[in-house]
């Protein structure tokens, strides 16, 4: 049965209570071994401080998200994603994280975030040159690049990779030996559904490249397709059995609580950090 020596917080789950300097310290004092800060979370609060905190605190920093959204209109766009992309591995560097998470990054959009182009696969193509460049900025760096597959529903404006499938092609194409530097961010609320999914799991284990496990639940119904996670227990995921799939398959990373949630944003944070904990030892 997993422990809390195993669990780490998705600052994504109390962004609503409390800035990123509180969930830290709040984290640490119940006891969590580990933290994944957003980017823009680490900006308002300030990089370096952020990393001195963290170091203080002990907490390990299971990952940092986001790096991806490669896809552009234009040469100029695709520079400004390269360029971001670089910072992105620069602040996980800082912080200590075990990777960066990459969002890859959906049909091209122009200045006002409108989408201006159909065309899918030349969307695919941009991120599979996107991440072979960031690749060669982290490698050297020794900062590991984790593709998070998101669910179909979020093909066009999020990430055009939509499978463990598509994640292990990539890294089967741009890193066809494995174990140097990309593989994959495995969440559950994106990839419970996948029929493939024991068997693609067992792919990326096959070479090293389980680099995070994110964790929530399914609900039934979910009100809204962003904001409506689950917490683990109240959904129709059989998280038992995708963690036995993923602990066979050699993982022995952290298991990552990332909940996007207007129900739980309104509770009290640490009732949040403590259900986390009950449920993380109890259902999954």
């Amino acid at each position: 049965m997993p422990d809390i020596g195993q669990l780490t917080i998705n600052t994504a789950t109390l962004r609503k209570q409390w800035g990123l300097k509180d969930i830290i310290a709040g984290v640490a004092q119940m006891g969590i071994r580990g933290i994944a800060p957003w980017r823009d979370q680490v900006a308002a609060a300030g990089l370096k401080e952020v990393a001195a905190q963290i170091r203080d605190t002990g907490l390990a920093v299971s990952g940092y998200c986001r790096g991806g959204m490669f896809p552009a209109i234009d040469r100029t766009g695709r520079l400004a994603a390269r360029d971001d992309n670089r910072r992105a591995v620069d602040e996980a560097l800082t912080i200590g994280a075990e990777c960066l998470v990459l969002v890859v990054g959906g049909l091209p959009k122009d200045g006002a975030q409108r989408i201006v182009s159909k065309d899918i696969a030349g969307a695919r193509e941009m991120v599979r040159d996107g991440i072979g460049e960031l690749l060669e900025y982290a490698r050297p760096a020794g900062m590991k690049l984790a593709i998070e597959p998101l669910h179909p529903m979020y093909a066009a404006d999020r990430a055009c990779v939509n499978t463990m499938a598509h994640a292990n092609d990539l890294c089967d194409e741009l890193c066809p030996s494995g174990r140097d530097g990309l593989g994959i961010a495995v969440d559950i609320y994106h990839v419970w559904w996948d029929p493939q999914l024991k068997a693609q799991i067992e792919r990326a284990g096959a070479k090293d490249r389980l680099y995070a496990y994110h964790i929530c639940d399914w609900l039934v119904p979910t009100k809204d397709l962003l904001n409506d996670r689950g917490m683990m227990g109240d959904g129709v995921v059989d998280l038992p059995l995708v963690r036995s799939w993923m602990e066979a398959s050699g993982y022995r990373g952290l298991h990552e609580v990332e909940i996007f949630s207007e129900r739980w944003w309104a509770e009290d944070p640490r009732t949040v950090l403590a259900t986390c904990i009950e449920r993380h030892a109890r259902v999954t």
